[in-house]
């Protein structure tokens, strides 16, 4: 599909559930740019029903989430988990392993924005064995 080439709007209320072995369990996922090419951008929305995490993964280019609502976490391979709140932006680098989620008690919805390098924006990895 391609970055749009043109002002291009898109409304809400088009998510869709994410891909088996993604997470804990399945949460919503809204496409906001869909990348063809080499650095195009692929940004999504994302609902996570309180207690879900995404599995480990990394980003050829990195990664951009930002904090839309509710109580997230967040944590990279070798350092501790750190709350996310509304307005908390968080950058992982390229091939940086890391996971997010939803806090236990709390829904958690967020942006993230990341580069799309040889056909692909995400490498997904193992699950989350603990939340330590």
């Amino acid at each position: 599909m391609g970055n749009p080439q043109r002002m291009t709007i898109r409304r809400p209320g088009n998510a869709v559930r994410s891909p088996d072995g993604s997470a804990t369990a399945p949460f919503w996922v809204e496409m906001l740019l869909e990348a063809a090419a080499d650095g195009e951008n692929t940004a999504m929305r994302a609902t996570l029903d309180p207690g879900t995490i995404t599995h480990w993964h990394t980003h050829p280019r990195g990664q951009l989430l930002y904090a839309l609502s509710g109580k997230g976490l967040a944590r990279r391979a070798g350092g501790v988990v750190e709350e996310l709140r509304p307005g908390d932006a968080v950058w992982f680098a390229a091939g940086e392993k890391h996971w997010h989620g939803a806090g236990r008690d709390s829904p958690f919805s967020y942006l993230s924005i990341q580069a799309n390098e040889a056909g692909r924006f995400v490498d997904w990895h193992e699950p989350v064995e603990a939340l330590t």
